[in-house]
């Protein structure tokens, strides 16, 4: 498996402020599908990054190779939708805590 960083970038650097109904309904399905992804094991961590210069979205994700990525983003509500820009990033050598035991 493989480690990947995934981001988002909003259409506009005031996005998370001034969400249409339309943009706050395909983020709600945005979230849902990626807790499903996380709930999977496929997402390690997602949500968004503060930056001053503009909230965006990121998330990590595993899987088996590039195009098994391709595959996730196409699926993403935001990207069915058109809501922002998806860029993706592979980490190779990523260090990833174990599985708490359980």
């Amino acid at each position: 498996m493989a480690h990947f960083a995934y981001k988002l970038i909003p259409p506009r650097p005031s996005f998370f402020a001034d969400q249409t109904e339309q943009e706050q309904a395909v983020m709600a399905d945005h979230v849902g599908y990626w807790t499903g992804l996380l709930a999977a094991g496929t997402a390690v961590v997602f949500g968004p990054v503060l930056d001053p210069a503009g909230v965006w979205g990121l998330g990590v994700v595993e899987a088996e190779d590039e195009a098994a990525l391709a595959t996730i983003a196409a699926n993403d509500p935001v990207v069915k939708a058109g809501v922002g820009t998806i860029e993706t990033y592979p980490m190779p050598g990523a260090i990833v805590r174990p599985a708490p035991p359980g």
